[in-house]
């Protein structure tokens, strides 16, 4: 039996994070899951963990199929007795394959993922309580003098978004605030997700393009135009209905021929208010019991589920 996990603050399980989250060490104290357990970045203490969590992106990179230095100081890695690994990631596995190698993932005890499916879900899902007291903001007056906005800043692209948006741009006006096809500045302090919210109210649309397409992997690009009052334009995840408040909540690019067909009905939603208001109309019979469920399937914060689950097994032994 591995030895008992103490440290100066009394008995309690380690938990410490193997390496960085995109280059920089986790914030251990934004994690608030009370005094379960002891979070670290501290690889020392590997050996008197009781779970190590690995972030997969940073382990990976995208090179890790060609044998990457990462990977390859990783895969020498030993687990200790009664120790629990932990896979963690928010991207896709489209854009990080290992996620998707059986042999890679066998190693893993526990998975942190974006997947309904993993031991421990991380949805991109914004609270119900804030979510809730959005839709009782009324919908604000559309001022912009474009009919869509986009935010993107990121050139990644693994879901040929970035000439989608290029050529949809090309048959519409639309509204680039990020450093991708930039061509809007804001003109107000910038006060981050605030601002952000603000911004896309003031439009009819906002392009939600993810940068993977894969199933499950729908992201605040989604949320965040919901929230505001503003309809998304959807191209992303193939289950994204699993995903949508209601009926009639979203636009959905991937049912259009192509950017221009998109663009056609886009003018025509935006010459037409009763058409376009029908997409509002969600938002006065309240969720629908789909997406109730899937909120009450909600985690909370995942790192404390993760505490839960690592007590207990503690507790178990």
């Amino acid at each position: 039996m591995a030895p008992a996990i103490d440290d100066d603050r009394g008995k309690k399980p380690i938990i410490v994070f193997y390496n960085k989250f995109f280059g920089n060490p986790v914030d251990i104290p934004a994690l608030d899951c009370g005094d379960t357990c002891k979070f670290t970045n501290d690889r020392r203490q590997i050996g008197r963990a009781a779970a190590v969590v690995f972030h997969i992106p940073d382990i990976a990179g995208l090179r890790w199929g060609r044998s990457s230095h990462r990977w390859r100081r990783w895969r020498w890695l030993r687990k200790r007795p009664g120790q629990l690994w932990v896979a963690w990631s928010m991207e896709s596995e489209v854009s990080y394959p290992m996620l998707a190698d059986r042999d890679a993932m066998a190693r893993f005890d526990l998975t942190m993922t974006y997947h309904q499916s993993a031991d421990i879900w991380c949805p991109y899902l914004p609270w119900i309580t804030e979510f809730e007291q959005a839709l009782e903001t009324p919908v604000q007056e559309k001022t912009a003098s474009a009919p869509a906005a986009l935010f993107q800043s990121a050139p990644y692209d693994r879901s040929g978004r970035n000439d989608f948006a290029g050529e949809l741009m090309t048959h519409m006006d639309i509204h680039s605030y990020g450093k991708f096809l930039n061509n809007r500045q804001i003109d107000t302090e910038d006060r981050g997700g605030e601002t952000k919210h603000q911004v896309i109210s003031a439009y009819k649309f906002c392009l939600a393009f993810e940068n993977s397409i894969a199933p499950d992997y729908v992201t605040e690009k989604f949320f965040d135009p919901l929230r505001a009052g503003t309809v998304p334009v959807y191209r992303g995840a193939p289950n994204i209905d699993d995903f949508a408040p209601g009926d009639h909540a979203f636009i959905d690019a991937s049912k259009f021929a192509g950017p221009r067909q998109l663009a056609a009905y886009l003018s025509q939603l935006d010459r037409d208010d009763a058409a376009y208001r029908a997409y509002f109309r969600w938002r006065d019979t309240g969720f629908s019991a789909k997406f109730r469920k899937l909120l009450s399937n909600h985690p909370g914060q995942p790192f404390c589920r993760l505490s839960e689950i690592v007590c207990a097994a503690q507790a178990a032994r």
